[in-house]
């Protein structure tokens, strides 16, 4: 106590002299900022300089915010900020707000709309967004191309940072046509959240014409983005589902970022069952490999080939990161397997629950029952309701072992990392009596 208070009595003195002795002021700040760890230092606000007068007594004030915290003297900036973050026994950085934020990184037909789902129907507690980087993709596609998906990384990165602090401001950049008055009919697939579906932010439909505009549950008008940012504020945990981040890495200063208690769970899939999956859900981008099916032949040097091997080439080399675990990203990196959560829904939504920090609720518990055991068929690409065990065996009775053999070949160390047999005949694959599954526990510390 006695060595914090002679701090802050410093931060006093510093201040007063400030109009006489600026310099003397500038060393005191620096020699402040260094104690605290890099993750506990403060960013200046926006508009200030570090190097001016302003920007020293910025820092200063900001300290001395954040140290009247202990005493229950909560600041502006702290309840900006949402928490801080201490060292935890494993010597690394643990947020110790009460906000959760999740993010569900996969790619596209691993399931990842329905494992969203498993968040998405928590409660009233939580605000979920459905690819809200769809958008971004959308409008930067033809610069992703030019620089191989690196000017898009820092991009993605910068509006999820936003969108978990429920500022849609960044996101609007990207919506075309652009939201007038922040208010848009077009945001993607709005109805897949049922935060956005609910009031305030569900307004009265004004005219019939409006079909888009529909959620699951209720008609609603074009959405508000303010109101939607209001909501957000009001809950206590975040989700967002995305299939766009391509490498694990890129996220590093998201999860250092101290107002964020970031969870990233990786979604990942056989990739037999990705390729077999995706040729029936985008049929006219996959009429190369429907012919090459049909033909029995596929020339391993074409372009749709390399393609495929960058795309498991990119998940392995993210699962790799997070695996082994660097401190940046210690306790907050989980991977599990689309197959293994097919077969044990409510036991794998347990384990993300308990990972994320939040609370399983009697609702998702309840959906998770209801839509994991239903014997209708699944209608619809983003379908949610499915018999979960049986949908995630069905693809090997609908690719050619040419096919498979292919993806075996070219995505192999992928499928090895996360335990994925190989087969060596037609008859093998068909078989759903042999599993191809090996079994894996996947370590998280």
């Amino acid at each position: 106590m006695k060595a914090k208070y002679a701090v802050v009595f410093i931060c006093i003195v510093a201040l007063v002299i400030i109009e006489k002795e600026s310099n003397i002021l500038s060393r005191v700040s620096d020699k402040l900022i260094q104690r605290q760890t890099p993750q506990q230092t403060p960013q200046t606000p926006q508009g200030y300089s570090n190097t001016t007068e302003s920007g020293s007594l910025m820092v200063l004030k900001v300290l001395l915010s954040k140290m009247s915290v202990s005493e229950g003297n909560y600041s502006n900036f702290s309840e900006e900020q949402g928490g801080e973050e201490e060292l935890d026994d494993f010597g690394t950085y643990s947020y110790s707000g009460d906000h959760k934020h999740v993010l569900l990184m996969a790619t596209t037909r691993t399931g990842s709309s329905f494992v969203g789902e498993f968040f998405n129907q928590h409660g009233q507690s939580m605000f979920y967004l459905f690819e809200p980087l769809w958008h971004v993709e959308r409008m930067l596609a033809t610069a992703a191309e030019a620089n191989n998906g690196t000017v898009l990384a820092g991009i993605y990165r910068d509006v999820l940072k936003s969108l978990f602090l429920c500022d849609f401001s960044p996101l609007e950049k990207f919506i075309s046509p652009p939201p007038q008055d922040h208010v848009t009919p077009d945001l993607f697939r709005r109805e897949s959240s049922l935060s956005l579906c609910e009031e305030p932010v569900c307004t009265p439909v004004i005219k019939d014409v409006f079909e888009r505009y529909h959620c699951k549950t209720r008609r609603c008008g074009p959405l508000n983005l303010t109101l939607a940012s209001e909501s957000c504020l009001s809950k206590r945990h975040h989700a967002i589902k995305t299939v766009r981040v391509r490498q694990l890495d890129t996220l590093e200063p998201l999860v250092k970022d101290p107002r964020l208690d970031i969870k990233i769970i990786q979604l990942v899939r056989d990739p037999r069952a990705i390729l077999a999956s995706r040729m029936v859900a985008f049929s006219s981008k996959y009429q190369t490999w429907k012919a090459w099916a049909q033909d029995g032949q596929v020339p391993e040097d074409d372009e749709e080939v390399k393609r495929l091997k960058g795309n498991c080439d990119n998940i392995r080399m993210s699962a790799e990161v997070g695996l082994s675990q660097p401190r940046w990203l210690r306790s907050r990196y989980m991977l599990v397997r689309y197959e293994d959560i097919a077969q044990y829904p409510m036991q794998k939504a347990e384990e993300m629950y308990k990972f994320t920090g939040i609370p399983f609720s009697s609702q998702a518990r309840d959906w998770i029952l209801k839509n994991t055991q239903t014997t209708q068929e699944a209608s619809g690409i983003y379908s949610t309701q499915k018999n979960s065990s049986e949908q995630a065996e069905k693809w090997r009775l609908s690719i050619p072992f040419t096919l498979a053999r292919v993806v075996q070949k070219v995505c192999g160390p992928t499928m090895k990392l996360f335990g994925y047999k190989f087969v060596n005949d037609e008859k093998t694959l068909i078989n759903k009596s042999i599993s191809l599954l090996e079994h894996r526990h996947f370590q998280f510390h």
